[in-house]
C-alpha cells in the first residue's frame, strides 16, 4: 500500500486529499452496550440495519472461530477493510467498504467483539476469537507506523493512527464489563484485555492507567477464572513498570509500580487457586525484590505449579550461578525429593541438562527454541558439583547423589565419556572422587546390572583402590596433625582442607563397600590396609564407621567370619586405648583393659597409681589429662559402637563381646561423665538386642535413663527400649507394667518436651502396626493415647507428631480388621477424655475452634476408621463405585451396643448428644453376624421404646439404626420362614416402636421419599405410597440432617399431638410398623 497518511492526523497534507470526516473523540453510543455491570447478563446494543461493511466483518470473525492456522491471513483481509474505511482510495476501484468510515468499521468490529463476551470458558471458539482480536490489533498498529514512516520511539505520547483509536475505543467498551454480575462476561472481558495488554508493544498513558485500575479491582474476583485472567495482564504491566522506572522522573509512578508489585506477590503467596498462581509465577518479571518469592513456589501445594518452578521458571532465569549457594541446594533438594514424579524429573532435567550446559559455557537458547547440547566436559561437570558444595551435599542422605543418580541416567553421553585413569586417581579433589563414586553406585545399582560392563572398563581393580586408598588416608591424618598443631591464624584453612580429605577418604571407602573381594590378593591388601587405619587416634568418626563397615564386608558372613570380625576390631580398640595412654603412663604396664572407666572428673584428685610413680601435675594440667582420658573412651566406645552395628549373632557363644561388655562398656555406663555414659548406653543397648536375658536385666537402668535423663539422653532411652521390644517380643512389655507407663508418660510430654512426645510417637506407632504388642489392654492404652495426642490442642504446634499419627492411625485401622475392633474398643473413652479437653478450653477464647477441631467432626472421623468397607480384605467383592459390598461390620454393631450403654450411664446431657449422633454414622451390613444384630436391635428397640433420647437430632441418628436394624431382621424373619416353621425367639421378634416419632433418613432400598412445599409435608412409604399429610396445627414437624456417612440430608420427624398431649399410636399404626413392612411379608 502507499504510504499515506492517516484521516485522523489533521494536517493540511491530510484534509487536503480526505473525502471522509474522521472524528477524533469516541462515539458515546459505543461504550453503552457495555453497561452491564447493573444486570446478569450481556447488554447488546439494538442492532442496526445489515450493510456490507457488517457482512464483510461477520465473515472474518466466523472464519476466525473455526481455526488458528488462519488467523494471519484473517487479519490481512480485515486490514484491508480497515484500511478501506480509514484511508484515502488509492485507485479507482470502488470496494465495499469505501462508502463506510472509521467510525463505522470501529462500531463493527466492537459489535462482533461483544458477541465473545458471554461466552463459556469450556467453549474454545471463545479462546481463538480473542487470540484473533488481539493479533489483528498488533498488525493494524504495525501497519498504521509503517505508513507514518519513522516514529519517535523517545516520544511521551503515542501517534494516533486508526489502530490505536480502534484499541482506545474497544477498550473504554470492554472495561465496564470488568464488574459486570455475569462470571463469564467478566471472564471473556478480563481475558480480552489482559491479550491485549500481552500482544502490544506500546499503549497510551491514560489507557494504561484505565488498564492498570480495571484489573487490579479483578484479582479480588470470586472466580478462579476471572482473577488468573487478571494477574496475567497486570504481570505484563508490572514489568513495563519497572522498566521504565530508572528513566522516569515521575515519583509516583515508582511507587505505583512497586505497589503493584506487591500486590501481585500477596496473590501469589495466598491466593487459594493454583491456576492463578501459578500463571503470576511465569508472568511476574524476575527481580532481585521477587525472585525469592517465585522460588517458594517450589513448595507449593500444586503439584503443577511446582513443577512450572523447575520446568518454566528456573530455566527463564538464566545461569544458575546467580543463585546463591544455599538457595540452589535448597531448590535441588526440593525438587528431587517431591512426592510428585513429574516434579522430581523435571528437576533432574534442569541439573543434567541446562544446569551443566551452563558451566560448559553454552550460550542460552533463543524464545522457543532448543537449547544446544555441548558435548562433554568433565571439568564442567567438577564446576557443577562444586556449585552445588558437594562436600557437605554429598554426605550420607545428601542431595548430590540423588541429582547425580538422574545425571548419570539422563547423560549416556557422559557415560560414556568419563575416564578414571592414574592421573585422575593421583590427583583427586572433592569433587572427582564424587563423580567415580556416583558412577560405581549407579553402575551397580541401576539397570538391572546392563551397566556393570563400564565399572570392568573404567574403575580400578581392588589392589589398586587399596593403594590409593591408603595414599589419602596418609594425606588426612597429616592434615589432622598439622590441624593441630597450627596457629590460630592458619585455623580456618586448614580445617577446610582437613574436611576435603576427610571427604575423600569417605568416598574411596563408600566405594570400597561395594568392590568384588573374590580376588585374595586385593582382599588381603585392603584388610591389612583397614585394619592398620583403625588403629589410628585421630580417625575421623566417619571414616571410622566406613572403615568398621567395609572390614565387616571383607570377613565371611558366617559366625566364624563374624568371631574374626569382632576380634579385629576389639585389637585395634585396645591399640587406640593404648598408644594414647602410654604417653601419660608409661610405666602403668600391667593396667588392665577396664582403665576405660573413666577414674578422674573435674574435680578428682589424681589416682593412687599416680601419686606413687607420677609427679603431682597441675590444676590446668590435670584438667587436660581428664579431657584427653575422655576423647580416649568416647573413640573406643565409638568403634565399638560401629562394630556392634554389623553384629547379628548371639552375645554369649561370641567371647570377645562377652570380655568387650564386661570391660569397656559397663565400667563406661558407670563413669561419672556424661558424654562417656551416654554412649555406653548406647552401647549397651546394642549388647541388649544380642541377648534377651541382658535386655531383661537392664530394662530398668533404661527405664532410670529415661525419667532422669535430659532430652536427648530420653529419647536415646526410648529407642533403645523400641528396639528391645522389636527384637525381644511384647512380652517384656506385658511383664513390666512401668515400661508402659514409661511409653504413656512420654506420650503426653508434648508440652514439657514436643521432641520426647515425637520420638515416642513414632515408636509406639512401629510397635502397633509391626503388631509387636499384642495384649488388647495394652494396645487399647497406646492407642487411645495416640488418638487423643492427634487431636487434642497441645499437639498442633508439634508438626512431627501430627504427620506422623497422619499417616499412622488410617493405615493402621484399614490394615486389618482386629486393628478396626481395636480402635472400635477405644472409640468411646478417647472421645470421653478429649470432651474433657475440650471443656477445659477458655469458652471465652475465640480461637477454641481454632485450636481443637469440633468433637463432631472428631466423631465422624473415628467411625471412617472403623468403617469395615475400608478395610483391606483380600479376595472381597468390590462394587462399581469401588466400595465393598456385604461386608462384615460387626466392629460397627459393637460400637453401637457400647454406645447404647454409654447413653444408658451418667454422662452429662452435652456429651451423650454427641455420642448418640455416632449411631447414625455406622454401617450395618446383613453380612454382620445373626447373634449381634439381634442383640443390637433389641436394645435398640428398648431405647426407642423407653424414650432414652430427648433432642431431635439424637433421637433421629437412633431411629435411623432403628430402621436399618429392622430391615435386616425382618429379612432373617423371612428367610427363616421361608426355609421352614420355626418359632422366633425373643430377641429376635418384630419389636414394634412404642414411640410416635419416626426417622425417615435411612440406609434403605430408597422406597421412600420426603416431599415438601407449600407449608406441608408428605411422606411416601413403600410401594403401596401411603401419604401422611401434615394437618395445619394437627402435626408437629422436627426435621434433622443425618445419614450414615457423616453427611447431612432431610429427615422428617412427625409425632401427632391430640389435645396438647403427646399420644402413642399402637402397634398395628406404627409408623415404624409401615417402614418395616416387606412385600414379602404376605407370605407369612
Amino acid at each position: 500500500m502507499p504510504a499515506r497518511t492517516s484521516r485522523s492526523a489533521r494536517t493540511s497534507t491530510a484534509a487536503a486529499h480526505s473525502h471522509k470526516s474522521s472524528v477524533g473523540s469516541f462515539n458515546p453510543r459505543a461504550s453503552t452496550a457495555s453497561r452491564a455491570s447493573s444486570s446478569a447478563h450481556l447488554d447488546i446494543p439494538a442492532e442496526t440495519p445489515d450493510n456490507a461493511l457488517r457482512t464483510q466483518v461477520a465473515t472474518v470473525f466466523r472464519e476466525a472461530q473455526r481455526t488458528t492456522a488462519s488467523h494471519r491471513k484473517l487479519a490481512v483481509t480485515l486490514r484491508k477493510v480497515q484500511e478501506a474505511c480509514c484511508y484515502e482510495p488509492t485507485s479507482a476501484k470502488k470496494s465495499a467498504a469505501s462508502d463506510f468510515d472509521e467510525d463505522d468499521f470501529n462500531n463493527e468490529f466492537v459489535r462482533c467483539v461483544l458477541r465473545v463476551m458471554p461466552i463459556k470458558k469450556s467453549e474454545g471458539v471463545g479462546e481463538k476469537t480473542i487470540r484473533f482480536i488481539g493479533l489483528f490489533l498488533r498488525h493494524s498498529i504495525e501497519k498504521d507506523n509503517e505508513a507514518m514512516g519513522e516514529v519517535d520511539e523517545d516520544a511521551s505520547t503515542m501517534p494516533e493512527t486508526p489502530g490505536t483509536r480502534l484499541t482506545g475505543h474497544l477498550v473504554e467498551t470492554i472495561l465496564p464489563l470488568l464488574t459486570a454480575k455475569d462470571k463469564f462476561v467478566r471472564y471473556r472481558s478480563t481475558q480480552l484485555i489482559s491479550h491485549i495488554i500481552n500482544s502490544l508493544d506500546a499503549i497510551d498513558d491514560d489507557l494504561f492507567q484505565k488498564l492498570r485500575s480495571g484489573l487490579l479491582k479483578r484479582i479480588r474476583d470470586k472466580e478462579a477464572m476471572v482473577r488468573a485472567q487478571a494477574v496475567l495482564g497486570l504481570g505484563r504491566l508490572a514489568g513495563n513498570q519497572i522498566e521504565a522506572e530508572p528513566n522516569s522522573d515521575d515519583s509516583d509512578d515508582g511507587e505505583a509500580a512497586v505497589g503493584l508489585l506487591e500486590k501481585l506477590l500477596e496473590v501469589l503467596q495466598n491466593d487459594p487457586s493454583a491456576d492463578v498462581r501459578r500463571s503470576l509465577l511465569v508472568n511476574l518479571p524476575i527481580l532481585p525484590t521477587t525472585l525469592p518469592y517465585l522460588l517458594e513456589r517450589a513448595r507449593d501445594q500444586d503439584a503443577m505449579t511446582r513443577r512450572a518452578v523447575y520446568s518454566r521458571l528456573l530455566p527463564a532465569l538464566g545461569d544458575f550461578r546467580h543463585l546463591s549457594l544455599s538457595m540452589r541446594e535448597k531448590l535441588l533438594r526440593s525438587g528431587l525429593r517431591d512426592r510428585d514424579e513429574n516434579v522430581r524429573k523435571a528437576a533432574g532435567r534442569l541439573f543434567r541438562e541446562r544446569w551443566i550446559e551452563d558451566c560448559a559455557g553454552t550460550p542460552p537458547p533463543a524464545e522457543g527454541g532448543q537449547p544446544e547440547v555441548s558435548p562433554p566436559s568433565i571439568e564442567a561437570l567438577l564446576e557443577l558439583l562444586e556449585r552445588i558444595d558437594v562436600v557437605n551435599s554429598g554426605v550420607e542422605n545428601g542431595v548430590a547423589l540423588e541429582a547425580m543418580k538422574g545425571f548419570w541416567e539422563g547423560r549416556p553421553d557422559y557415560r560414556e565419556a568419563v575416564t578414571f585413569d592414574d592421573n585422575f586417581w593421583e590427583t583427586l579433589s572433592a569433587e572427582s572422587v564424587f563423580v567415580a563414586r556416583s558412577f560405581n553406585d549407579f553402575c551397580r545399582t541401576e539397570g538391572n546390572g546392563k551397566f556393570e560392563y563400564l565399572i570392568e572398563e573404567k574403575l580400578p581393580e581392588v589392589t589398586k583402590v587399596a593403594f590409593y586408598l591408603e595414599r589419602y588416608i596418609k594425606v588426612l591424618i597429616d592434615a589432622i596433625q598439622r590441624a593441630n598443631e597450627q596457629e590460630v591464624d592458619d585455623e580456618d584453612e586448614e580445617e577446610s582442607d582437613t574436611v576435603e580429605q576427610e571427604f575423600i577418604v569417605e568416598q574411596l571407602l563408600h566405594i570400597a563397600l561395594t568392590l568384588d573381594y573374590s580376588d585374595e590378593v586385593g582382599r588381603r591388601k585392603m584388610f591389612a590396609l583397614l585394619r592398620q587405619t583403625l588403629s589410628i587416634p585421630e580417625l575421623p568418626d566417619e571414616v571410622t564407621k566406613l572403615t568398621v563397615n567395609v572390614l565387616r564386608d571383607i570377613c565371611a558372613p558366617d559366625s566364624a567370619g563374624e568371631k574374626e570380625f569382632c576380634s579385629i576390631v576389639l585389637e585395634a580398640v585396645a591399640d587406640v586405648h593404648d598408644t594414647i595412654v602410654d604417653d601419660h603412663d608409661a610405666d602403668a604396664d600391667d593396667e588392665s583393659f577396664h582403665s576405660a572407666k573413666s577414674e578422674v572428673s573435674s574435680d578428682s584428685t589424681p589416682t593412687k597409681r599416680g601419686k606413687s610413680k607420677t609427679p603431682e601435675l597441675s590444676e590446668e594440667e590435670a584438667a587436660r589429662k581428664a579431657i584427653k582420658e575422655i576423647m580416649i573412651n568416647m573413640k573406643c566406645l565409638h568403634i565399638v559402637q560401629c562394630m556392634l552395628s554389623n553384629v547379628a549373632g548371639n552375645l554369649q557363644q561370641n567371647d570377645h563381646l562377652v570380655s568387650m561388655l564386661n570391660n569397656l562398656v559397663v565400667p563406661a555406663v558407670r563413669s561419672h561423665e556424661a558424654p562417656v555414659r551416654e554412649r555406653g548406653l548406647v552401647c549397651l543397648g546394642l549388647c541388649s538386642l544380642l541377648d534377651r536375658s541382658l535386655a531383661e536385666e537392664n530394662l530398668t537402668l533404661f527405664m532410670h535413663f529415661f525419667s532422669k535423663g535430659h532430652t536427648a539422653l530420653q529419647i536415646t532411652a526410648l529407642h533403645i527400649l523400641t528396639d528391645i521390644l522389636n527384637a525381644h517380643g511384647a512380652q517384656l512389655l506385658s511383664a513390666n507394667p512401668t515400661l508402659q507407663k514409661v511409653y504413656i508418660k512420654a506420650l503426653r510430654s508434648g508440652a514439657k518436651s514436643p521432641e520426647v512426645q515425637a520420638a515416642a510417637t513414632v515408636a509406639a506407632s512401629k510397635l502397633l502396626l509391626g503388631r509387636v504388642v499384642s495384649d488388647p489392654v495394652v494396645s487399647g492404652e497406646l492407642l487411645k493415647t495416640l488418638v487423643v495426642a492427634y487431636f487434642e490442642p497441645a499437639s498442633s504446634g508439634n508438626q512431627s507428631v501430627r504427620q506422623a499419627l497422619n499417616y499412622f492411625l488410617p493405615v493402621f485401622c484399614y490394615s486389618r480388621p482386629e486393628n478396626q475392633e481395636l480402635m472400635g474398643s477405644v472409640v468411646l473413652d478417647a472421645l470421653h477424655t478429649l470432651y474433657n479437653v475440650r471443656e477445659g478450653l477458655d469458652d471465652d477464647d475465640a480461637d477454641v475452634e481454632d485450636e481443637m477441631v469440633s468433637l463432631s467432626t472428631i466423631g465422624a472421623c473415628l467411625i471412617d476408621w472403623t468403617d469395615p468397607r475400608k478395610c483391606y480384605t483380600p479376595g472381597a467383592a468390590v462394587g462399581i463405585d469401588g466400595e465393598k459390598k456385604n461386608v462384615n461390620s460387626d466392629v460397627h454393631l459393637d460400637l453401637a451396643r457400647d454406645v447404647l450403654e454409654r447413653l444408658g450411664g451418667n454422662a452429662s446431657k452435652e456429651e451423650k448428644k454427641i455420642i448418640a449422633g455416632l449411631l447414625g454414622k455406622l454401617y450395618i451390613s446383613p453380612s454382620s453376624s445373626e447373634d449381634k444384630i439381634r442383640e443390637v436391635y433389641a436394645l435398640v428397640c428398648e431405647a426407642v421404646e423407653g424414650q432414652l433420647l430427648s433432642d431431635a437430632t439424637s433421637r433421629n441418628a437412633l431411629y435411623k439404626i432403628h430402621v436399618s436394624l429392622g430391615k435386616i431382621v425382618n429379612s432373617l424373619d423371612s428367610a427363616a420362614a421361608a426355609a421352614g416353621p420355626t418359632m422366633l425367639t425373643a430377641g429376635g421378634r418384630r419389636s414394634m416402636s412404642r414411640s410416635a416419632s419416626v426417622a425417615l433418613s435411612v440406609d434403605g432400598d430408597g422406597d421412600r421419599t420426603a416431599v415438601q412445599g407449600g407449608g406441608k409435608s408428605a411422606v411416601l412409604l413403600n410401594d403401596e405410597e401411603q401419604v401422611i399429610k401434615e394437618e395445619d396445627e394437627e402435626m408437629d414437624e422436627t426435621m434433622d440432617t443425618v445419614d450414615g456417612d457423616g453427611e447431612q440430608e432431610d429427615t422428617v420427624v412427625i409425632q401427632r399431638k391430640q389435645g396438647g398431649q403427646g399420644t402413642t399410636r399402637g402397634v398395628d399404626d406404627s409408623l415404624v410398623d409401615d417402614l418395616l413392612t416387606d412385600e414379602n411379608e404376605d407370605e407369612f
